[in-house]
């Protein structure tokens, strides 16, 4: 077997066009993801709203597009109406999901004004389908969505905000299949409510889009039947259902754990597979697309193991520190979304701040990047327009939870304006480098623009509040194009080599 890896772009063949919203990001109500992350009033950074302006910073270098708010297994519990008003006014609430004490101080305004902060980007606003029901989520999209002449939409413009959210992008609820989720449902329980909901909402606005719940994993024992049985309910009145993924490197098993994305493309495919049998039963033209609005990388064992949290403010939960060989791992799952751009149109990166997220800070203290910082800010900032087709021919090797796994992971875009073509690839060889030969045909590219890796002598080397820039992306000497390139005339191939354990971004010009 070749020990190189080969690819093969051609203008012609394409899976789809990214959506911007493939890039969004998630805040919930949860550890410290909004107290002492995104919020935290008197901090040095704090702004007049109490917004860290340093975190904001950061989350507008990493290029979040959509922000999913304000859960997550909170949101099962949630009372809308505790988030709104004068601060000094809102209840203080027992938080069950997460055996939290949740004061209420940060609400639905205070996160629409860290979004126009943020800028570039959208809300996604989830509703509670556990503990309520139609009635509160059509409350909820009147203060949030209507001018002006009700008494929701009054009392929003007399806590400050005279214009409308206009949210036009909502969760119908959060993993209900979830035994732990409070209220959790069956998918006929849940599938009725979600439509009575999605027809109520449309009654006000028929072109809301609105996110169905799917199984909270590809492992839950009613996977598959959970969505066809849920789509036969609501697919007239739904855009998406619903992916929620982790993953987690398992007893040493560090080979399998680089091949993640392995499963989550056959997650995709699977859920896909899945819509369009109810869509052909339906005789329905429509497609359902997938909001994958839950993804990364989470130790989620270990999570499992704490000792139970006593009702403590803002605790610190959930803050794993990242490695190199995570942020691998995350960047392959990125790929694996960006080859799926075709029906996947929206993500979400769980979490943005503290929890299992790519920024971390230290109350009063500093704010940094996580290693998982790298590969998201750059697949936001350059993987946009379409995805090419790319057929992967590469070495492999053995895996003991995916059998065979090639060592490259890649995928390209194109942006048809300038020609411009980005290259995102992963090598999963913990030992060896590998080297790639892209086939450039009908690219009219004559150079090369960068090349950027992310990996590190130290699989297990980590950035942290004593060694925040410990590991940064670098720049590689000695890709190039080939063929016919000089001059100014486009090559025909380009010529790289991926290092071991790597994340690169080639771009082209």
């Amino acid at each position: 077997m070749s020990s190189k890896a080969r690819i093969v772009l051609d203008p012609a063949f394409s899976v789809g066009t990214v959506d911007p919203r493939l890039f969004g990001s998630f805040v919930e109500h949860l550890g410290r993801c909004v107290y002492t992350g995104i919020y935290e009033p008197g901090h040095p950074t704090a702004d007049g709203a109490g917004l860290r302006t340093d975190v904001l910073e950061l989350v507008r270098e990493l290029g979040v597009t959509a922000i999913r708010y304000p859960g997550g297994n909170f949101v099962s519990g949630f009372k809308w109406e505790d988030g709104v008003g004068p601060a000094e006014d809102r209840p203080r609430r027992l938080d069950l999901a997460w055996r939290s004490t949740e004061t209420n101080r940060f609400g639905l305004s205070e996160f629409m004004d860290f979004l126009r902060k943020v800028e570039g980007t959208s809300p996604m606003l989830a509703v509670n389908l556990g503990t309520r029901g139609v009635q509160e989520a059509l409350e909820l999209q009147e203060y949030a969505n209507h001018p002006s002449g009700t008494d929701l939409a009054e009392r929003r413009i007399g806590h400050g905000d005279k214009d409308p959210f206009d949210v036009r992008l909502w969760c119908l609820g959060n993993e209900m299949d979830g035994p732990w989720q409070i209220g959790a449902k069956d998918a006929d329980e849940y599938g009725r409510l979600a439509a009575q909901t999605a027809r109520a909402m449309r009654m006000i606005d028929p072109d809301l889009e609105l996110v169905a719940c799917g199984s909270s994993s590809q492992s839950m024992p009613t996977f598959a039947a959970w969505e066809a049985t849920v789509l036969q309910h609501t697919y007239d009145v739904v855009d998406y259902i619903s992916m929620h993924a982790y993953y987690e490197e398992l007893e040493g098993d560090r080979d399998s754990f680089l091949a993640s994305a392995v499963d989550m493309e056959s997650f995709i495919e699977n859920v896909v597979a899945t819509c369009d049998h109810v869509g052909a039963k339906l005789k329905s033209s429509k497609k359902i697309n997938i909001s994958f609005d839950e993804w990364n990388v989470w130790y989620l064992t270990k999570a499992q193991a704490a000792e139970p949290l006593n009702w403590e403010e803002a605790p610190r939960l959930l803050e794993d520190v990242y490695s190199v060989t995570d942020a691998v791992v995350f960047g392959s799952l990125l790929i694996a979304l960006l080859r799926h751009a075709d029906r996947v149109t929206v993500a979400c990166l769980a979490q943005l701040v503290n929890v299992i997220a790519p920024i971390m800070t230290e109350p009063g203290g500093p704010a940094w990047r996580q290693t998982t910082f790298y590969p998201f800010a750059q697949a936001s900032a350059h993987g946009r327009g379409r995805v090419l087709t790319v057929n992967v021919d590469s070495p492999t090797y053995p895996t003991a939870k995916y059998g065979e796994v090639p060592l490259l992971h890649a995928t390209a875009t194109i942006d048809d304006e300038t020609g411009a073509v980005t290259v995102f690839a992963v090598n999963r060889s913990q030992t060896e480098a590998l080297p790639l030969t892209v086939d450039l045909r009908g690219l009219n590219l004559i150079r090369v623009v960068e090349h950027s890796v992310l990996t590190d002598a130290d699989p297990d080397a980590r950035n942290t509040l004593e060694q925040p820039e410990r590991v940064v992306p670098r720049a590689v000497e000695g890709t190039a194009l080939g063929g016919s390139a000089a001059d100014g005339v486009p090559g025909t191939t380009l010529n790289a080599v991926l290092p071991p354990l790597s994340w690169n971004m080639i771009r082209l010009a």
